[in-house]
């Protein structure tokens, strides 16, 4: 954490697939369930594809402290075959949306995921987890985002073993 603030927390890896066929899988939540490396991720709610910059998709999620629960995924980031993410929020079954939760609507959390063409069949694909919008007592409750470095490599790995073994 830099003067109080963390700084986003990177993740990156060489995939050998172009940028459009990884962007297709990140674009749709459909498929983040064969992606997630932190096994908290349960299903996408609806079958829409991302397409644009405030887009909403649902995720059903489930925490051990929380149980079941979704998230509402607000897209603040999209260029096509480049970036994508997305600001999360509690949905329905999240402690935080329950009667008299003091709860935020958004926390100030990002997830991100920026591509970059490394040659005509190979991709340099960068998780990005940013804290740095939630308060300083969040922040470092949650070590500025670092503790989310394994399961964002994890993600990684997935991802590049789903474009090796794309479905038919």
């Amino acid at each position: 954490m830099t003067g109080g603030r963390a700084e986003p927390v990177a993740v990156s890896r060489r995939i050998a697939a172009p940028a459009a066929d990884i962007f297709r899988i990140l674009a749709d939540p459909r498929r983040h369930t064969d992606l997630d490396g932190s096994g908290m991720l349960r299903g996408a709610v609806s079958d829409a594809v991302v397409a644009a910059v405030g887009d909403v998709f649902v995720m059903r999620m489930h925490y051990s402290r929380y149980g079941d629960y979704e998230m509402n995924n607000h897209v603040v980031e999209y260029e096509v075959n480049r970036r994508i993410g997305w600001t999360p929020e509690p949905g329905r079954g999240h402690p935080d949306t329950a009667p008299g939760a003091t709860a935020r609507t958004r926390w100030g959390h990002r997830w991100t995921y920026e591509l970059t063409p490394d040659g005509p069949d190979a991709t340099i694909v960068t998780e990005i987890y940013d804290c740095s919008q939630l308060p300083a007592d969040e922040q470092a409750a949650m070590d500025g985002g670092r503790g989310w470095i394994t399961s964002m490599t994890e993600t990684l790995e997935r991802l590049e073993a789903l474009c090796a073994n794309p479905p038919d």
